[in-house]
C-alpha cells in the first residue's frame, strides 16, 4: 500500500498492521516525513507538549542498562547523589514553570524505589503540588500497583517507564530485568488511575522491525505520551563507541511511531542535542513534542531555545 493509501487509512480511524509499518522501512524520506506531518496535524493540531525532568537520585543503579551512565556496572563517571530534597525540587520545578513548562518529573537511579523512599518522595510531590501549579510525572522504576496509588494521592498524574526497544531486543540492553517487569509495571500504574508516558532509546543496534514492534506494543497498552530518545554514545557504558544513526533514520523513525500512533505525543528526549538543527526536521517528520532542557546526565537544549523554536515552527506551546 502507498503512503498516502496508508495516511487515508489512518485518517478514516483504522490502525495500520505490522507488515504496513515495516514498507515504510524504504519509503521515500520526503514524502513519509510530510504524510507524518499531515497525519501529526489531523489529530493533534499545532499543540507542542514541552515537559522537563529532574535528576532527583543519581548513580549506583544496580541494573546493567547497556546505554546507561548510571549503572554501578560501568564507570562513566556519572555524578553520585541520594534522594533530593523538596526545597531543591521545588526551586528547579518553579525555573521550569516560570519558563513555561507545564509537566516535570522527578526521576530516581535504581530498579525501583526502596525501603522509606516512597514515602519520602511523596512527600516532595505533594509540597510541589501545595507550592507550584506544574503538572507532576514519576520516573521510579518498577514500582507496583500500591505505590503508584501512593503517588497518585500525593499529586502525581502521570508515570514514566520506558519500554527501551522491542521485546526481541531487550535482552540485547538489560539482563538484570525483563520485558515483562516493564509492561507489568505500566499496567499497575494505569490501575492505579496514572497516565503512562514510555518509549524507548533507538541507536543500540536494533533493527527498524524493533522499533515497529516497539511502536505497535506501545499501541496495544494505550500510551499516549511516548519518548523517543536517540543513543547518547557515554564513555564507559557498553555502547561508548555504537556508531551514530544518520537523521534520516531518525526522521523516518518519528514518522513511523506517527503512523502507528496518530494521536500521541511523540516526544524527542535525550540524543537531540547532538542533532545539527536540534530536531527541527524530526518536528516536521511527526513528532510534536519534547523533553526540555538538561537530560539525566547529559546536556539538553535550554528551555529559552525550545520555545524559539516551537514558535518558529507554528506550534503552540500548551500546558497539559
Amino acid at each position: 500500500m502507498k503512503i498516502g493509501e496508508l495516511k487515508e487509512k489512518i485518517f478514516s480511524g483504522e490502525s495500520i498492521t505490522r507488515a504496513e509499518a515495516l514498507s515504510l522501512e524504504n519509503a521515500d524520506i520526503e514524502e513519509l516525513s510530510s504524510a507524518a506531518d499531515d497525519i501529526r496535524r489531523r489529530f493533534s493540531g499545532s499543540g507542542f507538549d514541552a515537559c522537563t525532568i529532574i535528576n532527583a537520585k543519581s548513580g549506583r543503579c544496580t541494573e546493567n542498562c547497556k546505554f546507561c551512565a548510571q549503572s554501578a556496572a560501568y564507570r562513566s563517571g556519572a555524578k553520585e547523589y541520594p534522594l533530593i530534597g523538596a526545597e531543591e525540587a521545588l526551586r528547579e520545578a518553579r525555573y521550569n514553570e516560570e519558563r513555561g513548562i507545564g509537566r516535570v518529573a522527578l526521576v530516581t537511579s535504581g530498579r525501583k524505589l526502596a525501603g522509606g523512599e516512597v514515602g519520602r518522595v511523596c512527600e516532595i510531590y505533594a509540597f510541589l503540588r501545595e507550592k507550584c501549579g506544574i503538572n507532576l510525572c514519576a520516573s521510579h522504576g518498577l514500582l507496583g500497583y500500591e505505590d503508584f496509588v501512593k503517588l497518585r494521592e500525593a499529586g502525581v498524574t502521570r508515570v514514566h517507564n520506558n519500554l527501551e526497544t522491542s521485546r526481541r531486543n531487550f535482552p540485547n540492553v538489560c539482563t538484570t530485568h525483563g520485558y515483562e517487569d516493564k509492561i507489568a509495571a505500566i499496567k499497575a500504574a494505569m490501575r492505579a488511575g496514572l497516565e503512562v508516558c514510555s518509549g524507548g532509546i533507538i541507536g543500540m543496534g536494533e533493527s527498524f522491525a524493533d522499533r515497529a514492534d516497539m511502536a505497535l506494543e506501545l499501541r496495544g497498552l494505550g500510551v499516549k505520551s511516548v519518548p523517543l530518545n536517540v543513543l547518547n554514545p557515554i564513555k564507559g557504558t557498553p555502547y561508548e563507541n555504537m556508531p551514530p544513526l544518520g537523521y534520516g533514520e531518525i526522521r523516518r523513525t518519528a514518522a513511523l511511531f506517527r503512523f502507528i500512533l496518530p494521536d500521541a505525543a511523540i516526544r524527542m528526549a535525550g540524543g537531540r542535542g547532538l542533532l545539527a538543527d536540534k530536531g527541527r526536521a524530526v518536528f516536521r517528520s511527526g513528532a510534536n513534542a519534547a523533553i526540555s532542557g538538561d537530560m539525566l546526565t547529559t546536556a539538553g537544549i535550554s528551555i529559552e531555545e525550545d520555545m524559539k523554536m516551537i514558535n518558529e515552527l507554528g506550534y503552540e506551546a500548551r500546558r497539559p
